[in-house]
């Protein structure tokens, strides 16, 4: 029998304890919207918890994974707003509401999946609610003022007051938490900086076993993201077109059109690549390019499983799975000289780079470890 972790530093009553061997859960998610890495960690938190009941402020199922799409999930009053599943973070100040407005006093313990607003909720006294935190509100925080600069005129003039708001809502509403996860030390120092909490560390899950190496590797470097300026495609593009070396980029967004009209013809652009085809563009790379300040950050671990080097800016969750001199090599500055002087750096230790070696460090972020680290946090391994 075991009972729920505590907030760090308090004290529970030994009332307050209740001991359980099956609690009943919740997992609260932002929005279900698109399958992302977030998407992937709930999945992962059911793996754990089966009889889990889901809840959220926007849900589309059209676009979950099965095991997502057969879960008991309930949205709040957000998700019956018109336009929701498109037009969801207009939506943002009255997120807070949603949340405070599911009653959860049924549930002994309270799994928050935070990266948009979902700590919120308001538990029992005795439950135990642990938030796993992909990131605080990036656009209320630190990407602030960039997510202003290229919204809509309505929307940069709105903003100001609303997120004002919301961000002392977000503020005043972490101290709802019991205990923080953050999924590398980046997150974890952002949380510190936003919500003054301390925070374990979690890698999240990646299935590295669905990934191996290819009899033969081709000579184009890649690039897989959203094309959005905060993933940095731009700076691919750029830096390849200067050292004229293959480059193939994946993926879709609204830099797409522009990126596409600047690159040089040793750049190949594909816009979607279904899961196999993505699995052998990983193993056949020359190496992995990755030019975002990342939260965490899973595609260079698929890379890096797949027994394929990277070439990383060296900030965020890239320094929690990057071995510099053994999986891969850093840049300092998101410019273009920083990043040639990296792949000119690559292409020297591609003479000493040993793919098990890659294939060894990434499984370090396999399933079972999430699974066994999450599980003694909670207190139920």
């Amino acid at each position: 029998m075991h009972s729920p972790v505590a907030a760090p530093g308090a004290a529970r009553s030994s009332a307050a304890r209740r001991p359980f061997s099956e609690p009943r859960v919740a997992i609260v998610h932002y929005w279900f919207v698109a399958m992302r890495g977030g998407e992937r960690v709930v999945e992962r938190l059911l793996h754990l918890y089966p009889n889990a009941d889901l809840f959220t402020n926007v849900y589309d199922p059209e676009k979950m994974s099965a095991r997502l799409a057969s879960a008991s999930i309930e949205a709040g009053f957000v998700n019956r707003l018109p336009f929701a599943r498109s037009l969801y973070k207009y939506y943002l100040p009255l997120m807070p509401m949603a949340l405070e407005g599911l009653d959860l006093s049924q549930y002994d313990l309270v799994i928050s999946s935070e990266s948009g607003p979902a700590k919120g909720v308001i538990t029992r006294p005795d439950s135990a609610h642990i938030c796993y935190c992909h990131s605080p509100m990036r656009y209320i925080w630190d990407h602030y003022h960039q997510y202003r600069a290229e919204a809509s005129t309505p929307a940069r003039l709105a903003m100001p007051y609303m997120y004002h708001k919301l961000r002392q809502w977000d503020v005043s509403s972490s101290a709802r938490v019991d205990t923080f996860v953050a999924n590398s030390n980046f997150i974890k120092q952002r949380i510190n900086k936003v919500w003054r909490r301390d925070a374990h560390v979690i890698h999240p899950p990646v299935e590295t076993e669905l990934f191996g190496r290819a009899d033969e590797i081709a000579p184009n470097y890649l690039w897989v993201g959203q094309m959005v300026p905060y993933k940095r495609p731009d700076l691919a593009v750029e830096t390849f077109n200067e050292n004229g070396l293959p480059l193939t980029m994946v993926g879709t967004g609204g830099m797409l059109k522009k990126l596409k009209a600047m690159a040089r013809p040793n750049i190949t652009f594909i816009d979607r690549l279904d899961f196999t085809a993505l699995r052998q563009a990983y193993a056949k790379c020359r190496a992995f390019i990755m030019t975002a300040e990342e939260d965490f950050g899973i595609t260079p671990v698929e890379c890096m499983a797949s027994g394929r080097p990277v070439v990383a800016y060296g900030r965020g969750g890239a320094l929690d799975s990057v071995v510099p001199g053994r999986t891969g090599v850093f840049f300092e500055r998101q410019d273009v000289a920083s990043l040639i002087e990296a792949v000119n750096d690559m292409e020297y230790f591609l003479g000493h780079f040993d793919p098990q070696t890659a294939i060894d460090h990434a499984a370090n972020f396999a399933p079972e470890h999430f699974d066994r680290r999450f599980l003694r946090l909670v207190g139920t391994a």
